[in-house]
C-alpha cells in the first residue's frame, strides 16, 4: 500500500485548499478511505470518509459544512476540498486506509507521509 498526499500549503484564515492522495498497491476501487490530521503537540484526529464506490461520505463536526471528500477510482486518487479554513486546522493531513475511531484514539492501517496545510495570516 502506498498514500502519497499532496496540495498542503500556507493559506490565509477563510482561504482554501484541495488535498490530493495518489494511491497505489492495492485495488483501490474497492476499500473505503479517510482523511485523518494531526495538529503540533497533539494525536491523530479523524477529519472524514469515504466509501469504496464514494457514495456515502462522513465529516467531523470540526470540518463538516467546510470540506468536501471526494474520489475518482479511475485515477486511484483521493481528494478533500478545504474551505473557510481557520487557524485550528493548522495540521499536517494523511490519507488513509482502516481508521479506527476509539474513544482518546485514532488508528490506521496505513497512511501516506502526510502534507502540511498551515493557516495563518
Amino acid at each position: 500500500v502506498q498514500l502519497v498526499e499532496s496540495g498542503g500549503g500556507l493559506v490565509q484564515p477563510g482561504g482554501s485548499l484541495r488535498l490530493s492522495c495518489a494511491a497505489s498497491g492495492f485495488t483501490f476501487s474497492t476499500y473505503g478511505l479517510s482523511w485523518v490530521r494531526q495538529a503540533p503537540g497533539k494525536g491523530l484526529e479523524w477529519v472524514s470518509s469515504i466509501t469504496a464506490n464514494g457514495v456515502q461520505k462522513s465529516y467531523s463536526d470540526s470540518v463538516k459544512g467546510r470540506f468536501t471528500i471526494d474520489r475518482d477510482n479511475a485515477k486511484n486518487t483521493l481528494y478533500l476540498q478545504m474551505n473557510s479554513l481557520k487557524t485550528d486546522d493548522t495540521a499536517v493531513y494523511y490519507c488513509a486506509t482502516g481508521v479506527q475511531i476509539y474513544s482518546d484514539s485514532v488508528r490506521a492501517s496505513h497512511r501516506g507521509q502526510g502534507t502540511q496545510v498551515t493557516v495563518s495570516s
